[in-house]
C-alpha cells in the first residue's frame, strides 16, 4: 500500500491510501480504521491487514480524490521521534576526503544516528526558511522508514519486522549554522532543526519485494535496488541507490533500540546517499577544480527527489519575510 495523509474538502487532515491514481479516505471506507496515521500505526499489524483488505475491495463506486488534485501532507505528520542515520560510506568518505582528513575507521564498526526535531516535519509543498538558513542552504537526499510496533533491544536479524514502511526524506541543512555550532563538538542543532521533509507517501514493505537484493557483505537486513535522484529546478544534481547503504535499516534499528523503547510512528532516516548534497558536491568540485563555482539552494528553487517505488517528493524553497538573525547574536569574544 501507499499510505498518505491528506487534506479533505473541509481542510481536515485524514489518513488515506493511493490506489488507481486516486486518494481514498480509509476511515470513510471502514470506520474501524483511525482517521490519522499515528493512531493507525499504533494499531499494528491488525489495522495494517484490515487496511489491505479494504484497499483490495476498492471499486469505481468508491469516492476518491484525483491524485493530481490532492493536497498531501507529510505521511507521518506528527512522528513520535525523528532520528537520522549515517549509512552510506561513499558520502562519508567523500566528505572527509574533501576536508583533507582520513576516513574514520569507526564508521565500519557501528551505525550512528542523531535526533532531529520531530515537530519540524514537513511534506510536499512549500518549505519556508529564515534568512540565516540561506547561508549555504542545502538538501540531503535520503530514504527513511517509520516504525510500526513497539520494541526494545531488537536484534538486527529481527528488526525488519518492525518497519511499517518506507519514504523519501530530505534532511534540510543550513550549513553555516551547522558548521559553526559543531565546532563546539555538539549538534547538529540549529543547522538542522528547522525542517525535515518526508513523503510523498508511506510505502509498505510488501510493495518493495521485487526490488530486494543482498545487503553488503558482513551486514544484516533487507536491502533494495532503488534508484535515488535529486533535481533542482529540473536539473539533476544527485544520483545514487538505496542498495549502496552500508549499514542497513535493520542494523540502525538494532542500535536505536538498545536499552530504550522504539515506538510506532518513530521516523528514522538513512543518512545522505553518495553525491546526495551540495556540501559534498561542492567539496568534490573544488578539490578537482579551484575555479569551481559552489551551488546552494536559493529562494524559489524547486527541489524534486525521486526514489524508485517510493514516488516523487517535490518542494519549493521560500525565503521568510523576516530580518531576525541568530548569526548576528553571537557575543563579542574579544577581551579588553
Amino acid at each position: 500500500m501507499k499510505l498518505v495523509t491528506f487534506l479533505n474538502h473541509k481542510d481536515q487532515s485524514k489518513l488515506g491510501v493511493l490506489a488507481n491514481n486516486k486518494i481514498y479516505d480509509l476511515n470513510a471506507l471502514n470506520s474501524e480504521i483511525p482517521d490519522n496515521m499515528r493512531s493507525f500505526l499504533e494499531g499494528g499489524e491488525e489495522l495494517m491487514d484490515l487496511a489491505k483488505n479494504v484497499v483490495a475491495s476498492i471499486s469505481e463506486s468508491n469516492e476518491g480524490i484525483d491524485q493530481a488534485g490532492a493536497e498531501l501532507l507529510a505521511p507521518v505528520p506528527n512522528p513520535s521521534s525523528c532520528r537520522d542515520g549515517y549509512a552510506f560510506r561513499q558520502h562519508v568518505a567523500a566528505a572527509r576526503r574533501n576536508r583533507k582528513v582520513d576516513m574514520i575507521p569507526q564508521f565500519d564498526e557501528y551505525p550512528i544516528f542523531y535526533f532531529t526535531n520531530h515537530n519540524a516535519i514537513q511534506g510536499p509543498g512549500t518549505i519556508e526558511c529564515m534568512p540565516d538558513h540561506f547561508h549555504k542552504l542545502d538538501f540531503e537526499l535520503e530514504a527513511s522508514i517509520v516504525i510500526g510496533k513497539k520494541g526494545r533491544n531488537i536484534k538486527a536479524e529481527e528488526a525488519d519486522r518492525y518497519i511499517a514502511g518506507y519514504m523519501i526524506m530530505n534532511d534540510m541543512s543550513a550549513r553555516t549554522l551547522q558548521m559553526e555550532e559543531m565546532m563546539l563538538n555538539l549538534g547538529p542543532a540549529k543547522g538542522k532543526d528547522f525542517s525535515t521533509v518526508i513523503g510523498p507517501w508511506l510505502v509498505t514493505p510488501d510493495e518493495l519485494e521485487p526490488y530486494k537484493v543482498p545487503c553488503k557483505p558482513g551486514h544484516t537486513g533487507n536491502s533494495y535496488d532503488l534508484e535515488m535522484i535529486c533535481r533542482v529546478n529540473g536539473v539533476e544534481v544527485s544520483r545514487g541507490n538505496m542498495s549502496d547503504m552500508d549499514w542497513t535499516f535493520a542494523e540502525i534499528i538494532e542500535r536505536c533500540a538498545y536499552g530504550v523503547d522504539i515506538y510506532p510512528g518513530d521516523v528514522i532516516g538513512s543518512g545522505t546517499v553518495g553525491t546526495g548534497c551540495f556540501l559534498e558536491l561542492n567539496g568534490t568540485g573544488l578539490l578537482n577544480d579551484p575555479e569551481y563555482k559552489p551551488q546552494w539552494l536559493k529562494d524559489g528553487d524547486l527541489v524534486e527527489m525521486e526514489i524508485t517505488g517510493l514516488g516523487l517528493l517535490s518542494n519549493t524553497i521560500k525565503r521568510s519575510d523576516s530580518d531576525f538573525s541568530i548569526l548576528e547574536l553571537k557575543k563579542n569574544s574579544a577581551t579588553a
